[in-house]
């Protein structure tokens, strides 16, 4: 906690870890902050209703959101919440109470999402449309989080949302939790009033896009959030709905249970009761969190992927195990085939690929599209054309077409880690 009684910063309130921020020039409103703070940062950000600013210490990059008193502290206490329940969102970092000759106001301090891309990107953005079909699935599955969890949102829109490219895919984040409210459960009111919010901020964001050119002609503009809710509605009816299984097939549960850790989704706890005079069960399974395949990879390796990005490693994992089984006439611990993989697969992609990664592109997601293009090498060879040789080949393309990889025009030289 840092307090000051003179114009300028008031106090704050900050996590251990992160800097004190008493540098920046917090007697000036932050849209007054250009030239007079070398620690900004221009970084893509969607439309917002307050002021942002992006400012870097030591490599980490951190968004500041401006607010009426108060606001910074209560938005701050709803995303630590989010956070525990592991919803996908910024991770909040303090906030700060601020007088200047405007009067007081509050600041709400969160870490910048790497790698992350607002949504008018993935439509302004030639080499990002083919996310963009993608982003309504994402949509629907952060809401279906959100309220798993209990909590509604109260302004979702594509404003308030930033997306990460997941294995080919997008997984959407939250960004702004103003008006989120967390409870025990929610009720079917509050979900309902949430997607009806949604259906008409996403039209509205797509309607701003279209007048601005940035949309193709004919684009279904006033369907998509309507698109999003039946997505929405089949997912949750899929995580939530109770199926009456016959006594005696209990394999039932077990592929109730494996589908929804297809889907990511931790399964917590299983209720089972009699139903139609005992002949059959009634069966309930409890989801936690959406990180299934994540949580596993991460305690084998210590690799904090995105959730279809951890699947795909797993998915190599297993074949790797399976090979070894073979090979050895005995079953190997996943652990072990997983430490293979890390060691003798992945850190010599990542590292041959370390002219993208220090471009600036996500060290996971580049291995994702690596071993997207080993499937077209190997199918187009009529064999398996190996990682190394796959990652050579991403590379050159890479350097032909920087934008596939979010990077930076690439030198002619990689230093040799391509070949």
């Amino acid at each position: 906690m840092a307090e000051r009684n003179d114009v300028g910063l008031v106090s704050s309130s900050l996590r251990a870890g992160h800097p004190d921020f008493l540098d920046l020039p917090w007697p000036l409103p932050l849209e007054a902050w250009e030239g007079a703070c070398d620690r900004l940062e221009a970084l893509p950000q969607g439309l917002a209703r307050h002021p942002v600013v992006f400012v870097s210490y030591e490599g980490v990059v951190y968004a500041l959101k401006q607010l009426p008193p108060g606001v910074a502290e209560r938005e701050y206490a709803q995303l630590r919440q989010l956070e525990e329940l592991r919803v996908p969102c910024v991770t909040p970092v303090g906030h700060a109470l601020v007088r200047n000759a405007q009067g007081e106001t509050s600041v709400l301090i969160t870490r910048y999402l790497d790698h992350a891309l607002p949504y008018h990107s993935l439509f302004m953005r030639t080499s990002l449309t083919r996310y963009r079909a993608h982003l309504l699935g994402a949509m629907a599955l952060l809401l279906v989080q959100l309220h798993l969890a209990g909590a509604f949102w109260g302004d979702c829109s594509l404003n308030n949302t930033l997306f990460r490219r997941d294995a080919g895919r997008l997984t959407a984040y939250l960004v702004d939790a103003e008006t989120a409210e967390v409870h025990k459960t929610i009720s079917e009111g509050m979900r309902r009033h949430d997607l009806d919010i949604m259906e008409e901020t996403v039209g509205g964001g797509l309607l701003d896009l279209a007048a601005t050119g940035a949309l193709p002609a004919g684009f279904p503009t006033r369907e998509i959030g309507a698109t999003i809710r039946q997505q929405y509605e089949a997912l949750w009816d899929t995580v939530t709905a109770e199926q009456l299984i016959p006594f005696g097939e209990s394999y039932r549960i077990r592929e109730r249970v494996r589908r929804l850790n297809e889907l990511g989704f931790s399964v917590d706890q299983i209720e089972l009761q009699p139903a139609r005079d005992g002949e059959m069960l009634r069966l309930r399974a409890l989801v936690t969190d959406r990180h299934f395949h994540r949580n596993m990879l991460h305690s084998m390796t210590g690799l904090d992927p995105e959730e279809m990005q951890a699947r795909a490693m797993l998915n190599e994992i297993q074949q790797i195990k399976a090979s070894l089984s073979s090979q050895l006439r005995r079953s190997v611990p996943l652990s072990v085939a997983a430490h293979r993989w890390l060691n003798e697969v992945y850190a010599p992609v990542v590292e041959r690929m370390r002219v993208l990664v220090d471009a600036g592109a996500d060290p996971a997601e580049l291995y994702c599209q690596v071993l997207e293009h080993k499937w077209y090498l190997s199918e187009r060879a009529s064999h398996d054309v190996g990682h190394l040789a796959a990652t050579s080949d991403f590379l050159l393309r890479a350097r032909e077409r920087p934008s596939l990889t979010g990077t930076t025009p690439l030198p002619d030289d990689d230093g040799g880690r391509a070949g």
